[in-house]
């Protein structure tokens, strides 16, 4: 269930879906770098102001699924205007800022951005851009990444699938909205 807080502004509602912490797994893939596993955890937050806040954390997961490095982080603002344009100013540890444009699907919480413009530092390995896809789906946060670069045309990189985390707060808030109980508990099913 998708929920509206009451401090949100107004322009953010259609983003709203993305709200909160999220937790996965997903794949990476690109020619010249290590394949991998990798596990997520991404976070969408507000202040009240016109734009959300995105921090993305991946690291490299062994066979049985522990942690091993860290991959790649981003942080970013997410801003949607009145005719469901999505524009995002992201920066990434390796060294390169980006600016993405897109939009969010009708009657559908997915959406769908590329990148415009792109800087990188001297540091930084080659890239000249990327597509990406979100979507909510069945309660879960799913997403897929392209990228380009001057060798290898745009094709997918990464993708993951991830799953909101309730916070110790938000466990509170439902124990307080939790319907009268039957004593038995099994009644409660019937």
């Amino acid at each position: 269930m998708i929920e509206i807080p009451s401090d949100l502004n107004p322009d953010l509602v259609p983003l709203a879906f993305l709200l909160g912490t999220w937790e996965g797994a997903g794949v990476s893939d690109f020619p010249g770098a290590e394949k991998c596993n990798f596990g997520q955890s991404v976070t969408f937050s507000h202040d009240g102001r016109d734009f959300l806040e995105y921090h993305s954390h991946t690291w490299v997961l062994d066979a049985d699924g522990n942690k091993v490095r860290p991959l790649e982080s981003e942080s970013g603002y997410w801003r949607i205007d009145k005719d469901r344009k999505v524009e995002i100013v992201m920066v990434r540890d390796q060294g390169i800022v980006e600016v993405w444009y897109g939009e969010l699907a009708d009657q559908k919480p997915q959406i769908d951005i590329v990148t415009d413009a792109v800087a990188r530092t001297a540091a930084s390995g080659p890239y000249t851009g990327g597509k990406r896809l979100y979507g909510y789906v069945k309660s879960d946060l799913m997403w897929v990444g392209e990228k380009a670069t001057p060798e290898v045309p745009l094709r997918p990189y990464m993708s993951a699938h991830l799953k909101k985390v309730v916070t110790p707060e938000e466990v509170a808030e439902m124990a307080r909205n939790l319907p009268d109980m039957p004593d038995d508990g099994i009644a409660f099913f019937r």
